[in-house]
């Protein structure tokens, strides 16, 4: 058997812009349902969502027979959970909060295994080596993993270019909800210093060769952000879909005005 190709990583090495999806749900046939749908990828969140190791390794087995590639977001970036995460088979990571280089570095150091790294070798126990009938698993994991930091801080911003030219790390995820509320605007992301720098931080992250992705389930923020750099682009929230659409339906079926919803994402 070989090592899974992580497509994800390929393609942002390409010209498309790749469109996703937060899977929210925490649950693996609403996650199978998102993977048939034909976004480029998906977000298992394990951040917000009300997800641990377990519920996400189910969501990793129903999303694998479709195209859609997971992204799985770790709660934070403690190195026996991210261990725990590569070992169920995530290949694509995301840690949110990364404030410094230091702290990416970390990161990279808990993807890898020794001499460049710290992980943990579980060999035949973990689905990462389909239970060690992967040959040399050890020596070229790295090269299917996908490294992706959250900048969601002045602090991050600050030190963009540092974190961004980590050996290692490959893309860095701006939160726009996170940035803004830290900026003093309440997740308030349209607020013109927020955009400007957002503007500024993707410029900063693809100056150092790395690709650059956001949160932007509002049409007119997707274009934007993909016009000034973006590479990949999450245009959904599952939750806010599905409460969307009953609402909607509910109001139509009563007569009346469907609910204004909030355009801002929650997380």
């Amino acid at each position: 058997m070989q090592l899974p190709v992580n497509t994800f990583k390929q393609a942002l090495a390409g010209s498309d812009t790749l469109y996703g999806i937060w899977a929210s749900l925490a649950n693996a046939y609403a996650a199978e349902v998102v993977a048939t749908t034909g976004y480029d990828w998906m977000l298992v969140d394990g951040e917000h969502a009300p997800n641990h190791v377990p519920s996400m390794l189910t969501q990793l087995q129903a999303i694998a027979p479709y195209p859609s590639q997971p992204v799985v977001r770790a709660v934070n970036g403690d190195a026996t959970l991210i261990k725990q995460l590569l070992d169920i088979g995530v290949q694509t990571l995301m840690v949110p909060m990364v404030e410094t280089a230091e702290q990416a570095a970390a990161l990279v150091q808990a993807t890898r295994y020794p001499p460049a790294g710290m992980r943990g070798v579980g060999g035949g126990l973990t689905r990462a080596t389909r239970w060690d009938s992967i040959p040399n698993y050890i020596t070229t994991a790295h090269e299917q993993l996908c490294l992706i930091v959250q900048i969601e801080s002045r602090l991050g911003v600050a030190n963009a270019a540092a974190i961004a030219a980590v050996e290692g790390v490959d893309a860095v995820f701006i939160g726009p909800v996170d940035l803004s509320t830290n900026m003093g605007y309440a997740g308030d992301s349209s607020q013109p210093e927020v955009q400007e720098t957002i503007q500024r931080t993707i410029e900063t992250v693809l100056a150092q060769g790395k690709a650059c992705g956001i949160l932007a389930p509002r049409v007119d923020d997707a274009k934007r952000y993909a016009q000034w750099g973006c590479k990949f682009v999450a245009i959904g929230i599952d939750i806010s879909l599905l409460r969307q659409a009953a609402t909607q339906n509910l109001a139509l079926h009563k007569g009346q005005a469907a609910p204004t919803t909030s355009a801002s994402p929650t997380y």
